[in-house]
Formats: structure tokens, sequence, C-alpha cells
């Protein structure tokens, strides 16, 4: 693998080119390089002169099926990601795939968002893989290059559980206990003498130890406190008081390190909540889901029809939880604060465009008519994460086509000026009544009637695009009448005031 920060290279496979087409203008927008394939020998062929770090692969396609593809894949390196692509017919199929080797899978028809959390998870492990491997190579070299002589030092403060350094004004390491051996993993015969940094594998404590030496705070309480992990598993908290004569001289800097892994487990159990929720929870969902969905087609003519009512809501809640899930990711994501810095300049009428063009598939399922309407002339590009504003413009396109009956249709308007960007998604649905209008951004809340109770959600895809619109400084506004639809208008202002965080 290559380094962790280079654009991730994907290959998708799949006989139907909107599929293809569609996940490269996702994957593309998440950085990463993308090429693609019709066929499974095409795929072969192409891999003979290019490694993807990520293969998306369809299991059903002329010529070499994607159970072959997988077998040959592995056979040439068993460090790629291979998420299959299923349809209703190939669940078993696809169960059989993860047996083989194969990282994950996502179930036809996908949404943009359902993709993406997908992708993001093989990319994350991948990254996280490259960082193990490095930071173990960073260790093994620092322990090489220390010196392996007898160590001279005994002090006092050997009972110590905290380690303990000392520098002179020079920042050399004059002495040290053997807590602080232990907790950088040093050889217990570890010399004093070296630079701070021979021995600390952190610049920010680095330079805490070396302004302190040199008298930089007068007041031993106004020196920082500097976190920082040694790796996954290890995280330390260095804070520095000056060494000072008797007359009030700086000659140096005693550093304490304490041992904080036990706070930072909590961050780590969350993290890997986030990471059990996606995998082991999402993925046996989606099979269920395709599962019943094969159940209700095989037994059609012969259930009645409240079982096949039973079935159907079965699917239909079952989809809910897998939506619950990635809803409730994404709202952790921007209550911690944990959202992208990568904005880029964008044109955001050609990203409403392919917002549009990918969710055509899901308004013709319901005989709707969905469109955009485009100025007259380009307007202003913004700087903004193009994943922040198609979490948004994806959440309320959903929601317009969902909310909207047979034969409807949601307009997509773009407008604005060389101060902000007015985007409207128009619909002629249900529409919501004035009393619902203030609460409907809060989490979980659901408009419920007769004609709305059947329609799954999660209650959060307005919250989230609330959320996100809040951290970029941008604003959202509804207007509804019961019976003839509504409309959301989100203005977006090309000048930023704020620190933007706009992508989750």
């Amino acid at each position: 693998m290559k380094n962790s920060q280079e654009i991730m290279q994907i290959l998708v496979v799949d006989d139907e080119k909107d599929i293809r087409d569609g996940c490269e203008r996702i994957l593309i927008r998440m950085d990463c390089e993308v090429r693609k394939a019709s066929r499974g020998e095409e795929a072969l062929d192409l891999m003979e002169t290019w490694r993807p770090s990520i293969v998306f692969l369809d299991l059903k396609m002329p010529g070499i099926d994607g159970m072959e593809v997988l077998r040959r894949i592995h056979e040439k390196d068993t460090d790629i990601l291979v998420i299959v692509i299923t349809g209703y017919a190939t669940v078993e199929t696809a169960i059989e795939a993860m047996k083989q080797g194969a990282y994950d899978f996502i179930p036809k028809p996908f949404e943009p968002a359902q993709l993406r959390i997908v992708a993001g998870r093989a990319i994350e492990k991948l990254r996280l893989r490259q960082e193990t491997l490095e930071l173990e190579a960073k260790r093994q070299r620092t322990l090489a290059d220390l010196g392996k002589e007898q160590s001279r030092v005994r002090t006092i403060i050997e009972a110590l559980p905290n380690g303990m350094v000392v520098t002179n004004q020079e920042g050399q390491v004059v002495l040290m206990n053997p807590a602080f051996l232990r907790h950088l993993g040093l050889p217990p015969d570890t010399e004093p003498g070296k630079s701070m940094n021979e021995y600390v594998p952190d610049d920010g404590v680095v330079n805490l130890a070396m302004e302190i030496s040199q008298g930089k705070f007068s007041d031993a309480d106004q020196a920082p406190a500097v976190e920082f992990a040694l790796s996954e598993d290890k995280y330390l908290l260095a804070r520095g008081r000056p060494v000072l004569s008797e007359d009030g001289e700086c000659l140096g800097a005693v550093v304490v390190l304490n041992d904080v892994t036990a706070m930072k487990m909590l961050d780590r159990l969350k993290s890997e909540f986030v990471a059990k929720v996606s995998h082991e929870l999402r993925s046996p969902l989606a099979t269920i889901r395709e599962q019943l969905a094969l159940v209700i087609q095989g037994v059609v003519d012969e259930a009645t029809e409240q079982e096949q009512y039973l079935l159907s809501r079965a699917k239909d809640k079952t989809q809910s939880l897998i939506d619950l899930i990635g809803d409730l990711l994404d709202v952790s994501r921007i209550e911690c604060g944990n959202v992208a810095q990568q904005q880029v300049p964008l044109q955001v009428e050609e990203l409403l465009s392919s917002i549009v063009d990918f969710m055509q598939a899901k308004a013709k399922a319901k005989n709707q008519e969905l469109g955009v309407t485009l100025p007259a002339s380009p307007l202003p590009k913004m700087r903004v994460d193009p994943m922040a504003l198609e979490s948004v413009f994806g959440n309320l396109v959903a929601n317009a086509i969902n909310y909207t009956p047979e034969g409807g249709s949601v307009t997509v308007e773009v407008g604005g000026d060389e101060k902000a960007i007015q985007v409207t998604v128009a619909d002629t649905g249900f529409g919501i009544e004035e009393k619902h209008l203030a609460n409907i951004f809060d989490k979980f809340y659901r408009v419920k009637n007769d004609k709305t109770r059947f329609i799954t959600g999660t209650g959060l895809g307005l919250s989230i695009v609330k959320g996100i619109l809040d951290s970029m400084g941008a604003s959202i506004s509804v207007e509804s009448e019961v019976g003839k639809g509504s409309r959301f208008t989100v203005l977006l202002p090309l000048e930023d005031p704020c620190n933007q965080n706009t992508t989750i």
C-alpha cells in the first residue's frame, strides 16, 4: 500500500453503465481515483498494469462472474478490499462471497449516502492499516538508534509511577527515571545526554521542554499541557515546570509524563462502537432485508394478503433500521465536531445536476417528474466540501420524493448573486401543517398522519441537514401548504465570515 495520504485507487466493475458512472461521481468527490470496467475480463486485464486498493464488484455479469473475479483478485493480492454489489436475487451469493474473502457488500438499488458509508469504512480501514505499519516502523527506527550502554542514572524519583525527565537550558536531557523510559517504550539502559527529541517522538513535547528550559514561562502555571499518542493504545499527557535557582534564574525544565490511556478509552470505545454499528449491524440488516424481499417474491401467489402485508412491513422496518444507523453516525460526527476541512472551489449547479441525475431512478419508480432549473449564467464558485452539500441536497431531494405521491413532481431551483447562492427544493407532496414547521428540524421528529404513516424514515435527515448548514454559516427555511406541497430554501453565503466545517 502507498502512503496513507495519497489518493485512494478504486475500481468499479459492473455491467450497468448507470451504476458505474454514479459510483464514479460519488467516489471522485471523496478524493478517490476511479477506474471502471464493464466485465470481469476487462477488470482483470486492467489490474495487470494497475493496482487498486478497493474494488466494487458486481456478482452477476456476462462472461466471468463476480465470484471467479473475486478469487483471481485475491490470488494476485489479498490486501485488496473487495466490496461486492448485489441484486435482490444474489443475496446468497453475496454471503458466499463474504465467506470467500470479500470485505463488505452493498445491495442494489443504493443511494449515494449508502455508497459513501461503505466506501468510507473501507478507506478508513486501509488508512488505519497503513498508519499502524508506519508507527511500527518509526518505533523500530527509534529503538534501533538508542544507545545500549548500561544506565548510570539512579535517582530518588525512580519509584514514582509517573515518568519524569529534566533538561538543561540547551534542552538536553540530564536526568530521567525508569517510569519515563517505560512510558516511551525505551530500553532500561538508555542514557541521558542527548536532545529531548532523541527520546520523545512528539514535536509538541520537545518544543514545550525547550521553551520552559529557556525561561519563556516565568510563572510555573503558564506552561501548557501537551497530549500525544505513542500508538493507538498508548496516550500520554506532558506537563512541565521550570527548574529555578535560588535567585530565580531558569536552569532548565522538569517534564512529567502521565499515562492517560484509560481516559482515552472512552474515545476508543466510541470509535469501536461506530465501527461495530457500521459493520456488525448494518451488513446483517441489509442481508435480512434482501432475504425478506426474496421471500416476498417467492410467496406472492401463495401467501394471503395479510401475510404479504406483514412481510412487506418487516422489510420496510429493516430498511428503517439501516437508515437509522447511517443517520446516527452522521449526527454523532456533527455533534463531536468531527468534520472535514477539505474545502475546494465548487460550481453548485454542477453538483445539483449530478444529484438530480442520480435520484432520477428513485423518482421514476414513483412515476414522478424530477428536474432542476439552472440560472441563465453560471453562478460564482464557492469554497465548500462537495460531500457536505451532497449530503444536504441529497437528503432534501430524497425527502421530497418520499413525501410526494405517485405522479407528482419535484423541482430543484438554483439562483443567487455575488453574495449568496439560493437553492430551493419544491414538491407537490402532502405538505406540512403549520404547527409542525417549527419542529421538523429536531432530531427524530416526524410528521405522521394517514398519508405519511407508511413512509419509512429515521426522523434525522432534516436534523443532519440543519447541522451541516449551521456549521457552514448557511441557513434553511421552509414553506408548506397541506395538500399542495413544500418548499425548502437553502441560502449559501459566498463570503465565509467564520470558520466553516462543512463535511460529515
